[in-house]
C-alpha cells in the first residue's frame, strides 16, 4: 500500500523539489471527446484520423466544452496551505484532503526557495530583484515554522485535541489532497494558473500538470502550441 504523502509513480516535483503533483488516474482519451461530440450519430471510433483532430480543434476554438467534460483527471497534489487556499477557489475541481486530525504524517514546512517584491502598481503581484537580504529573510521564515511545530507538539503533548492544536502551523505548511477535474474545467484552470498574472507557486503546479496530461492529448497541447502557449 502505498502511503498518500508520498508522491506517486508518475510525477514532477515542483517549488525547488518541496512539493508536487501527480497522476493518479484517468478517465478516457481524445476519442472520447469527438466520440462525445458525434454521439447523436450513434457511432463510435477508437483512433483518432484529420477529421477527428480538425473537429476537436473546432471545439475548443468555439468553447462547446460539454464533450470536454467526458474525459476526466484525478490529481495527487503537495502543496503549501496558501496554494491549496487558491486552488480551491476552482469549485469545478472534487477534494479530498490528508486531515491533520487523523494522521501523523511528519509535518512538512515550505521554505520559498527565493523572496520576491511586491509590486508597486499592482497588490496582486509581485516582482524580482528584492533591494533586501534574501538568505537571512528565508532563515527567518525556516525558524518560524520551526518555532509554529514545535508549539504544536507541545500542545499536542499537554494533551489539546490536534483539531485545535493544528491552529498555531504556518500557512507554509504542506498538505496533501486529491484533486478531480474534467479536460473542460481543467483547460480554464491551466489559463488562469499558467499566467504572467498568476502567482509564481501556483504556476509551478500548473505548468506541472501540463507536462503529466500532455501525452494523453497531444492533439489539444497541439492546438494551444498553435496559438502560442507553452505545453
Amino acid at each position: 500500500m502505498q502511503h498518500l504523502n508520498i508522491p506517486p509513480v508518475n510525477h514532477v516535483m515542483v517549488l525547488g523539489g518541496q512539493g508536487w503533483v501527480g497522476l493518479i488516474n484517468h478517465l478516457g482519451d481524445e476519442t472520447t471527446i469527438v466520440n462525445a461530440a458525434r454521439v447523436s450519430f450513434g457511432k463510435l471510433k477508437e483512433t483518432m484520423d484529420d477529421r477527428d483532430i480538425t473537429l476537436l480543434e473546432y471545439l475548443i476554438a468555439n468553447r462547446h466544452t460539454s464533450p470536454l467534460e467526458h474525459l476526466v483527471f484525478t490529481f495527487s497534489i503537495h502543496c503549501p496551505l496558501f496554494v491549496r487556499g487558491q486552488w480551491h477557489r476552482h469549485r469545478t475541481w472534487s477534494y479530498n484532503e490528508i486531515s491533520r486530525r487523523y494522521t501523523e504524517i511528519d509535518l512538512e514546512f515550505y521554505t520559498p526557495p527565493k523572496l520576491r517584491c511586491q509590486a508597486k502598481e499592482n497588490r496582486q503581484a509581485s516582482v524580482e530583484n528584492p533591494d533586501f537580504d534574501d538568505a537571512a529573510l528565508r532563515r527567518l521564515i525556516s525558524d518560524h515554522n520551526a518555532a509554529s511545530l514545535k508549539l504544536y507538539e507541545e500542545l499536542l503533548a499537554k494533551g489539546v485535541c490536534r483539531e485545535q492544536a493544528r491552529g498555531v502551523l504556518s500557512q507554509n505548511m504542506m498538505v496533501t489532497f486529491w484533486g478531480t477535474v474534467n479536460l473542460g474545467n481543467l483547460l480554464h484552470f491551466l489559463e488562469l494558473r499558467d499566467s504572467d498574472h498568476a502567482q509564481w507557486e501556483i504556476r509551478e503546479y500548473a505548468v506541472a500538470i501540463k507536462k503529466l496530461i500532455k501525452p494523453y492529448i497531444p492533439n489539444v497541447a497541439k492546438y494551444f502550441a498553435k496559438q502560442g502557449q507553452v505545453w
